[in-house]
């Protein structure tokens, strides 16, 4: 079934990010019946492939739609989910699900300096926009050890290319990062996206097109 779900996400430019099986005793949310899910699937992307059948979806709706991506990812996900007997979730669904910590743990990853899991393939240049989750347990092969590029990173351009130092040992510096993308100066990064994570020496092939970029900025900066 993994493989028949994988195809139906490919066909909109998004893919399978691994899974896990939810143990014994785990406050697992809720599966489609309201049951306790037994297995989710994450659902995302590598580089910008969904952003072409994105914006296909974008130019049929009404100009004023609100947080288009997270609606078009919905919509996708869920229509995938219905045909498969989930339950679709998102990243942005309240209360929050832990999203980052079922990343972790389906592909063992670590996160960058910058927060962003770091891909050994992908680099920064990867999302997770939803889930599935099913109350039968799946067969899923456990995730390979997978090394964190950002250990062998000794010169870390990503902490060094912001020109306001939104990130730093201390975390990630919201308003001042906000201020700056609003400002006069803010224009490369509201045009060509964030410094730091260009920044970044790997998975430089799947580097978001400036135009994704810029989208995304703009809906950091509510631009």
């Amino acid at each position: 079934m993994v493989e028949t779900v994988a195809a139906a996400l490919s066909a909109h430019g998004l893919m399978l990010r691994g899974g896990f099986n939810f143990t014994d005793g785990e406050q697992a949310p809720s599966g489609l019946s309201g049951a306790a899910a037994r297995s989710v699937l994450l659902v995302g992307q590598a580089g910008a492939a969904p952003w072409p059948h994105f914006l296909r979806w974008k130019g049929s709706q009404p100009q004023t739609i609100a947080n288009p991506l997270d609606t078009w990812s919905r919509e996708v996900i869920g229509a995938v989910a219905k045909k498969f007997g989930a339950r679709a979730v998102s990243p942005s669904d309240r209360p929050y699900l832990p999203f980052q910590q079922w990343a972790k743990r389906a592909e063992g990853l670590k996160p960058s300096p910058l927060g962003i899991l770091m891909h050994p393939q992908y680099g920064l240049w990867h999302a997770y926009r939803g889930a599935l989750l099913f109350e039968d347990e799946i067969a899923l092969q456990e995730p390979r050890d997978v090394i964190h590029l950002c250990d062998a990173c000794l010169e870390k351009p990503c902490l060094k290319s912001c020109p306001v130092d939104a990130y730093s040992a201390d975390g990630f510096a919201h308003e001042t990062c906000l201020a700056h993308v609003r400002g006069q100066n803010g224009a490369p990064c509201r045009t060509g996206g964030c410094l730091d994570r260009n920044a970044c020496p790997y998975g430089t092939a799947y580097r978001y097109p400036p135009e994704a970029q810029a989208f995304h900025m703009a809906a950091f900066a509510r631009l």
